[in-house]
């Protein structure tokens, strides 16, 4: 339901889905790493999860640096969103 939903407001402001954008694609990847943190709390020693999981959040946030550099806007109302931690700047 809540990416059905969230799907339907990235279509609202771009007049059509998107499943390329920056936004649909941190959600989705949000969305595997709950997931799979959820999965690695039961199953501790499941080492190929953990490697997935590391992958995934490098992906999203060298995705939330780009888009922190092009539009701060759309990036601080993602995270508001989403209720993720802001990343770390150098």
């Amino acid at each position: 339901m809540v990416k059905n939903s969230f799907i339907s407001v990235i279509s609202q402001k771009e007049n059509a889905e998107n499943r390329g954008s920056v936004e649909f694609q941190v959600f989705t990847f949000t969305t595997k790493i709950r997931r799979l943190t959820s999965h690695l709390e039961l199953h501790k020693k499941d080492s190929s999860s953990q490697r997935g999981l590391r992958k995934i959040l490098g992906k999203r946030q060298r995705l939330l640096a780009y888009l922190l550099k092009k539009n701060r806007g759309r990036y601080k109302e993602l995270i508001g969103e989403l209720d993720i931690r802001e990343i770390k700047t150098r």
